[in-house]
């Protein structure tokens, strides 16, 4: 089952002569399981194309499909029930609550999604088993390392049981030992059946990808492209 189906989707900012067209008609998509990795210069459409598959912005024209669901005309409370509920977000700066400890963190996405008190805990404790740090239960993000804190964002992101993991430049804040311990968990989720859509101008972050689908001046360049046709 596809996760994500767009078609012709575009993104207009400004009208008339002081129009800027930053997404020209994408056609995507990405199947359940499926590592995608969305690359492409400053400039290309990349964030945009980003910000309305995670459900943080519309398209002007088109459509968008989430996990067999049209998405492309919700918008407040709807479009931000539909993210809690299918999409987990990890970005480059972690944006973890700083007063909060680990294991709240992780639990945040639950508490908005209504998840009981004592299965959010449970939860929880499981993901930060899953991501290497079950010790870190009860400190503050401020104890941690950064690749640590990326481990927590993940965990946070797994909270509801997105069907898509979306990750923003996850290792671009990290030095590259810690950064390529956080790839190999995005692996090691992937194997376990995760759908993982990572958006990186990096390409050795791309290169992990089973995918590679490449955004110039708002349209698809290459479209399902994998690793072995572009070796």
């Amino acid at each position: 089952m596809r996760i994500i189906e767009t078609r012709g989707l575009t993104k207009v900012y400004g009208s008339a002569g002081n129009a800027v067209h930053a997404l020209r008609g994408i056609d995507l998509d990405v199947e359940r399981g499926e590592m995608v990795a969305l690359i492409g210069p400053s400039g290309s459409g990349k964030s945009t194309l980003m910000a309305i598959l995670g459900c943080l912005d519309t398209p002007t024209g088109g459509s968008y499909s989430l996990d067999g669901r049209q998405v492309e005309q919700l918008a407040g409370p709807e479009l931000a029930a539909i993210r809690n509920e299918k999409i987990g977000f990890v970005f480059q700066q972690y944006n973890l609550l700083p007063k909060a400890t680990i294991l709240r963190n992780v639990e945040l996405p639950m508490l908005y999604a209504g998840v009981p008190r004592k299965e959010r805990r449970e939860r929880a404790l499981e993901l930060l088993v899953r991501v290497g740090i079950p010790d870190k239960a009860n400190v503050l993000p401020g104890a941690l390392s950064g690749g640590q804190r990326q481990r927590v964002a993940i965990a946070r992101a797994l909270a509801n049981r997105p069907a898509l993991l979306l990750a923003d430049e996850p290792t671009g804040a990290l030095d590259s030992k810690t950064g390529q311990e956080v790839l190999a968990l995005f692996q090691e989720l992937h194997a376990q059946g995760n759908t993982v859509l990572l958006v990186t101008h990096d390409p050795s972050v791309a290169a992990l990808a089973e995918r590679r689908v490449e955004l110039r001046d708002g349209l698809l360049a290459v479209p399902g492209e994998s690793r072995e046709e572009a070796a």
